[in-house]
């Protein structure tokens, strides 16, 4: 962010915060995002005093349920999470790190984590060579392919498509196999779901945000699907409820929510907050990228007593076909 003297401070990066050597006393966490609540948790399991400062809620574009409990697990594990709030300005003195905020407070920290997004590592590639600007994101249409190129791919972060590690992997299958199709001017597939395009990377995305409780979640969330003309149906859960939390904890706290295109009747998102739900994540991944219809779902079973049951109290809420 561009905050006065904060650059002065040497704040960490996710790159100092996953690689230091010993826990501070004391951590101030910039941005409420994936990163900026995960190692919020990480720390305060360390006994770390953190403090999240966030302009909005905590993990801002997924369910709001799933903010809000990371949120009161965090408060729960002793951290201080300050929502609502920008830092307008930083110094350092021999006390720590400061940060003042835009409701006239302060935090003073030890360190200062900025988790506020990312830069694309793209300035020495030597992109002006082939009239791309260095240090931007690289567009490129669905087989990889930088736009405007017949030969430039890009795959994993620079091209800010799906900024995570199991995507960039996704990307990279679809981009080898395009490359070594065009190269032997075999077919190119690049239907919806064909073999040359990394088509999940739209509105398909599964991620696991790694925090205590774990937030999984793939696809569409509830506002997304209406922003998009869908007309839908949320069907919420809480996962205390089913007989595979209380085995594995008696206090067992998580929420699911599914969200159902009503015409076709298919999942189109799905999100999961408890312990372990991570483990969930890919059964809805295959339904929604599969298109399953909910009449077949019926079919597939749950092992009781497993947390996995919440497929079968979706169901029951949305009705029998």
């Amino acid at each position: 962010p561009n905050t006065p003297r904060l650059r002065e401070i040497e704040p960490w990066t996710s790159r100092e915060a996953t690689s230091a050597r010993s826990a501070p006393a004391s951590l101030a966490i910039i941005g409420g995002g994936v990163v900026g609540c995960e190692m919020a948790t990480a720390y305060a399991s360390f006994g770390t005093a953190v403090t999240l400062i966030a302009r909005s809620g905590l993990l801002g574009g997924m369910e709001p349920f799933a903010g809000e409990m990371v949120a009161e697990a965090l408060t729960a594990q002793g951290a201080q999470v300050r929502t609502g709030v920008d830092v307008v300005s930083a110094s350092r003195d021999a006390k720590g790190r400061t940060l003042v905020l835009s409701d006239g407070s302060s935090v003073t920290a030890d360190e200062v984590l900025v988790a506020t997004g990312r830069v694309p590592r793209t300035a020495d590639l030597g992109l002006e060579s082939v009239d791309l600007k260095p240090g931007a994101w690289l567009d490129v249409d669905d087989t990889m392919l930088v736009r405007d190129t017949d030969w430039l791919y890009a795959v994993g972060d620079v091209n800010h498509r799906a900024l995570l590690t199991h995507q960039g992997k996704y990307q990279a299958r679809a981009a080898g196999d395009v490359i070594a199709a065009r190269a032997r001017g075999s077919h190119v597939d690049t239907s919806r779901w064909g073999a040359h395009v990394a088509t999940a990377d739209h509105d398909h995305v599964p991620q696991v945000t790694f925090t205590d409780p774990e937030v999984a979640s793939v696809g569409l969330t509830a506002e997304r699907a209406e922003a998009a003309g869908i007309n839908i149906r949320v069907l919420d859960y809480d996962l205390s409820w089913i007989a595979g939390a209380s085995t594995a904890s008696d206090d067992y706290r998580g929420q699911a929510r599914a969200v159902v295109d009503r015409e076709r009747e298919v999942l189109v998102g799905a999100t999961f907050v408890g312990p372990d739900v991570a483990e969930l994540l890919h059964s809805a991944t295959i339904a929604i990228v599969g298109e399953v219809p909910l009449s077949r779902l019926w079919h597939a079973v749950p092992s009781y007593p497993t947390v996995s049951e919440v497929w079968l109290r979706w169901l029951e809420a949305y009705g029998r076909p």
